[in-house]
């Protein structure tokens, strides 16, 4: 019998720490899916373990300098990154399975359970994350400037669900002064794209329901189109309705004040490595843990924007 628990930090003791297992955590390439979709929504910043950063109010940090020549005798212009500065830590997160002697079957059985509590912590990060594009549109709601667009529904000859899409990352320019550079796309919604299409009597649409999601990002001009998906945010992942469409701006290695929408901040331990693996050995079981650290944070909640899209 196996169980799974939170892990505590308080509990562990340096001498049952694993350096061929952390070694495997920190390089294994099994769970590189719900690491992609984590780093693409919420892109990955090393910090200490409390730090700063800056929570970006108004969006005017898109530019760059014309006067970036020294004059003789002069420094260099000196830039600063504008916001609220924000005192922060990252927070320690782990699990600990408890596996029975008895369940114990072959020789790599560590490296399995693992890159199975690797996984389940890289899908509670990505719910956190999910969690905070919905809580951000939500917290907009309630102000001027909405950020959500609802464009016709997706059904019948006459609707060109990628235009509407293309006009969301215009109206994100015009209307709310920020680039959207990726869009993350609900399961359903991106069924609807592809069912309008097809149901669609047409050359042009037969295409356009055939689009790769690498295809459809260089037709819109945008960096990446990715989709949430449901194994990734697990059984407790009910934060969707199922009909959103996030248009967002996010920069894989950035610097913790620069702005994207969503930041993981992530603390390394000594020895450079995002996760750490203890096994403690009982006499008819064993514990085995993976904990790391990270706080997962809206930086510049203005640079999101929510198409919600709905079908017949």
């Amino acid at each position: 019998m196996t169980t799974a628990t939170q892990a505590n930090e308080t509990q562990f003791n340096q001498n049952y720490y694993s350096s061929e297992l952390t070694q495997f955590a920190n390089t294994s390439q099994g769970n590189e899916d719900v690491e992609k979709a984590l780093n693409f929504a919420a892109p990955c910043t090393l910090v200490p373990r409390r730090h700063d950063y800056k929570r970006i109010t108004e969006n005017d940090t898109f530019y760059s300098e014309s006067d970036d020549i020294r004059t003789a005798g002069s420094p260099f212009k000196r830039i600063d990154f504008n916001g609220d500065t924000i005192q922060s830590k990252t927070f320690n997160k782990g699990l600990t399975i408890r596996v029975d002697t008895d369940d114990i079957a072959g020789g790599d059985w560590e490296t399995r359970y693992v890159y199975a509590l690797k996984r389940r912590l890289c899908c509670n990060e990505y719910r956190r994350t999910i969690r905070a594009f919905v809580e951000t549109i939500k917290a907009a709601q309630k102000k001027s400037k909405k950020q959500i667009v609802e464009p016709d529904a997706w059904t019948g000859e006459k609707a060109q669900p990628d235009a509407d899409l293309r006009n969301a990352v215009l109206t994100a320019r015009s209307d709310y002064g920020f680039s959207p550079n990726r869009l993350l796309f609900s399961e359903n919604a991106w069924y609807l794209r592809q069912d309008c299409y097809a149901s669609q009597n047409n050359a042009g649409a037969r295409i356009a329901a055939e689009l790769s999601r690498e295809a459809l990002a260089e037709k819109l001009l945008v960096e990446n189109v990715q989709l949430i998906k449901q194994v990734h945010l697990g059984l407790q992942g009910k934060e969707l309705e199922g009909d959103e469409i996030f248009a967002f701006y996010a920069q894989n290695g950035l610097l913790k004040d620069e702005p994207s929408a969503v930041k993981r901040f992530v603390t390394p331990f000594d020895d450079g490595h995002l996760f750490r693996v203890y096994v403690e050995p009982h006499t008819k079981y064993t514990d085995i843990t993976v904990e790391h650290y990270s706080n997962i944070v809206v930086t510049s909640a203005t640079n999101i924007l929510q198409i919600k899209v709905k079908g017949a």
